[in-house]
């Protein structure tokens, strides 16, 4: 589907749902009305709860400052649309789930969350194109992240997104789960190789959780087993924190049977404290490089100087949507401010291949105006073991909706 086709269908879905919000109070009756709001995004609403649809997007434009030193290359400045998103997601009869979000960023219109799912009292079926149940960091979307990228290791190990069919649930505040099995598939959902699976699973359980999530110990582990057949290829690679740069560390594709991804999670929330971790290694079964094995771990922490608290949703087991206690330009309000620090290490080499080692270390500080709007500031020092250093500044303006 090209960029114009895709835009054209959904700016057609989005005056449609305007059009059934304007009518429907007109229409609606005591039993059977709909309501239109907003809720950080625009959701329409049945009365009696049986229906709802949200649609909205985001946009991230981020501006890329870089020096670095001559063996690792001529890196540039750049700017680029990060992200530029638009999605509609929605509940029929309470029971069924769906949703569309498509990405623009990268010229056309690539799938990321298309999938429907059946929803119970213990848990939700779900079948499509959606991320696989692995890693914390990677689970959180990329709208509530303290860092404008991913660490090293979730960059080089997590499946992220796939097509397939899995389910998840929770029980309580204290545990939740999910787990699935997925075809590798492209930018647009399709696969049709049969030999290319992953079975993958996570648990999170949450030891401490008070005060509606302003004291929490998060614990996780997830773990996915990549079967590849009849002369399959693997590799694993990662860029600096930064998405303008390229990527210094990769094996290269190499052949493999299969591999075994690993991810102990560790987070923790302290009233405007907070901090996460997590390790992450990739068993490859590949004799002819030396069965190799890869590993990686990341470390950070925040704080807020404005006084909030990191949000944490017990539903996905993962970071949320930050809420500001005062409003930037309502009754005098300045936003919330937070300060974030990260070290991430990743290890490619092993066996017979030999794709590099790179440390970064991330310094940030995020200014939340609202809910919907923030502005980023990442400096980054990236240290590729043998080759030398690359400094980067990044900014980012972000609204989602």
């Amino acid at each position: 589907m090209r960029v114009a086709d895709g835009a054209a269908r959904l700016l057609r879905f989005a005056a449609a749902a305007l059009l059934l919000a304007a009518l429907a109070p007109a229409a609606s009756s005591a039993d059977d009305g709909f309501t239109f709001k907003w809720s950080n995004g625009f959701k329409l609403e049945s009365e009696d709860g049986d229906f709802a649809l949200k649609f909205g997007g985001r946009i991230q434009a981020d501006w890329t400052f870089v020096s670095a030193d001559a063996e690792l290359g001529e890196l540039e400045d750049g700017f680029e649309f990060r992200r530029a998103r638009l999605f509609f997601e929605g509940t029929i009869y309470k029971r069924v789930e769906f949703k569309a979000q498509y990405d623009f960023a990268g010229g056309d219109a690539d799938f990321k969350d298309v999938y429907v799912g059946i929803k119970s009292r213990w848990g939700t079926v779900r079948f499509g194109h959606y991320k696989e149940y692995f890693s914390l960091e990677e689970l959180t979307s990329s709208k509530y992240l303290a860092f404008l990228e991913r660490s090293l290791p979730v960059q080089a190990f997590s499946p992220s997104r796939n097509s397939g069919a899995g389910v998840h649930g929770k029980r309580g505040d204290a545990f939740n789960w999910g787990f699935g099995v997925f075809y590798d598939a492209d930018d647009f959902g399709f696969s049709q190789d049969e030999d290319r699976i992953d079975v993958t699973g996570r648990i999170a359980y949450r030891p401490l959780y008070e005060d509606g999530g302003k004291r929490l110990i998060h614990l996780g582990l997830s773990a996915s087993e990549k079967d590849l057949e009849d002369g399959g290829r693997f590799r694993f690679r990662a860029r600096p924190e930064a998405h303008l740069a390229p990527r210094f560390v990769s094996t290269g594709r190499f052949a493999a049977d299969g591999a075994t991804l690993l991810d102990l999670e560790l987070a923790g929330v302290f009233g405007p404290f907070w901090f996460a971790a997590e390790h992450l290694t990739a068993d490859v079964d590949a004799p002819a490089a030396g069965d190799p094995s890869f590993d990686g771990f990341y470390v950070q922490a925040g704080y807020y100087l404005t006084g909030e608290h990191r949000r944490y949703k017990t539903s996905s087991g993962a970071f949320d949507r930050q809420k500001p206690k005062r409003i930037f330009g309502k009754d005098g309000g300045k936003g919330a401010i937070e300060i974030a620090a990260r070290y991430s290490t990743v290890d490619l080499t092993g066996g017979a291949i030999a794709g590099g080692e790179q440390d970064d270390l991330t310094l940030a500080i995020n200014w939340y105006l609202n809910p919907a709007t923030r502005l980023m500031v990442n400096f980054v020092n990236a240290d590729v073991d043998g080759a030398g250093d690359a400094d980067y500044v990044l900014v980012r303006w972000q609204v989602d909706f």
